[in-house]
C-alpha cells in the first residue's frame, strides 16, 4: 500500500513542505489542502468533499495549522476532523487533542489531573469573579495573564495589583490566570521539547532579556546539554500523553528553586528555532513517526484474531 497523506495548512509554509517533501522521500503520496477548503457533503462516498486523491480518503491526516474565523467556521473545520475519525482515518493531531491544547485552561486541568507539575492556575468568566482571585492571591505573589486563545507569547500580562487587570472586552470575559513563578535571570530561560510518536526528539533552550522568552519576541535559541536533558524527557512525553497529542512542542519552565514545571503544551507547533540548534530533521520525525504508525496499524489490522470457543454452558 501506498500511504495518501493529506497534510491541513493554511499557509504553505517551509516547515509544511518540508514535511510534504519528507513523507515523499518516504515513499507517500502527499497532498495539501486548507481545512476551509473541505466540505461535507451527503452526495459524496463517504460524505466529505476532499479536494484531493479524486475523492479518495487519506490514509492519514497531518494538521498542520487551522485558519482562525469566526466560531461557527472554526466549529466546522473542527467538524471536519471528528468526521475523518469517525470515518477510521487517523488525524495527527485529533480534533480533541487540538481543542484540548487551544484552551489553556483544559491544557492545565489535563496535566494537573495526571499529576504533572504545573503553575497553580485560575480560569473565570468575568471580572468581579477575577478580582476576588486577584485579591486572594496577589498577597503571595505576582499573577500572569495569558488569553485563554493564544500563542508565541501574544497579549500575556503580568497582573501586580488590581488596577492591572484589562476590562473585560479585552479578554473575550474569561481571565485565565497563573501564578507567576520566579525563576533566575535576566537573562531568562525556559525549555522547549518537541515529542513525536511518544518519544522527545528534539529540543532546546530559549535565553531572553524579557521573561516571556518566545523567539519570536528575541530570545535566542540554544542546545541542551548535560541533566537538563535527561529531567527533560520524561515530563515533555508525559505532558504530550496527557492532552492525547501524537506530537506536540511542550514548554517547560525551571524555577528559582529548581524544580521543573510544565507551561504549556501546543499541537501545531512551530520548529525554526528548533531546527536550528538540533542536528535531527524535525520533519523528517515526524514523517517516520506517521508512517511507522500507518505501518504498525495496517499490520495489526491484517493479523487473524484467534477462535474463541462458546463456553458450554452458554451452547
Amino acid at each position: 500500500m501506498i500511504p495518501r497523506i493529506l497534510i491541513v495548512n493554511d499557509r504553505s509554509g517551509p516547515r509544511s513542505k518540508s514535511l510534504a517533501s519528507r513523507l515523499r522521500k518516504r515513499g507517500a503520496i502527499v497532498r495539501s489542502v486548507p481545512l476551509a477548503a473541505i466540505g461535507f457533503d451527503t452526495q459524496a462516498p463517504d460524505g466529505l468533499a476532499i479536494p484531493a486523491f479524486g475523492g479518495a480518503l487519506p490514509h492519514a491526516v497531518l494538521v498542520r495549522s487551522i485558519e482562525g474565523g469566526s466560531f461557527e467556521a472554526v466549529t466546522r473545520r473542527l467538524g471536519v476532523l471528528h468526521a475523518f475519525a469517525k470515518l477510521g482515518v487517523p488525524v495527527w493531531n485529533s480534533a480533541q487533542a487540538i481543542e484540548r491544547c487551544v484552551d489553556k485552561s483544559m491544557t492545565t486541568f489535563l496535566l494537573k489531573t495526571a499529576g504533572l507539575p504545573t503553575p497553580k492556575t485560575f480560569a473565570v468568566e468575568g471580572p468581579a469573579a477575577a478580582q476576588a482571585i486577584a485579591e486572594r492571591e496577589l498577597p503571595n505573589g505576582p499573577l500572569v495573564l495569558k488569553p485563554l486563545f493564544g500563542a508565541q507569547g501574544r497579549g500575556i500580562k503580568l497582573i501586580r495589583a488590581l488596577s492591572d487587570l484589562p476590562a473585560s472586552e479585552e479578554v473575550g470575559d474569561v481571565y485565565y490566570l497563573q501564578h507567576y513563578v520566579p525563576r533566575p535571570g535576566p537573562p531568562f530561560r525556559d525549555f522547549r521539547v518537541f515529542v513525536c510518536g511518544g518519544e522527545a526528539v528534539a529540543m532546546m533552550s530559549r535565553r531572553g532579556g524579557d521573561w516571556i522568552t518566545n523567539v519570536n519576541r528575541g530570545a535566542t535559541p540554544e542546545p541542551i546539554s548535560g541533566s537538563d536533558e535527561a529531567d527533560l524527557t520524561g515530563l515533555a512525553v508525559a505532558a504530550a500523553a496527557a492532552v492525547g497529542a501524537d506530537f506536540a512542542g511542550v514548554d517547560i519552565m525551571r524555577a528559582a528553586d529548581g524544580q521543573l514545571t510544565v507551561l504549556e503544551v501546543n499541537s501545531m507547533p512551530a520548529w525554526s528555532g528548533l531546527q536550528s540548534v538540533v542536528s535531527v530533521d524535525i520533519a523528517d520525525a515526524i514523517a517516520a513517526a506517521l508512517l511507522k504508525f500507518l505501518a504498525d496499524r495496517a499490520e495489526k489490522m491484517a493479523a487473524p484474531r484467534p477462535y474463541r470457543f462458546a463456553s458450554p454452558a452458554n451452547s
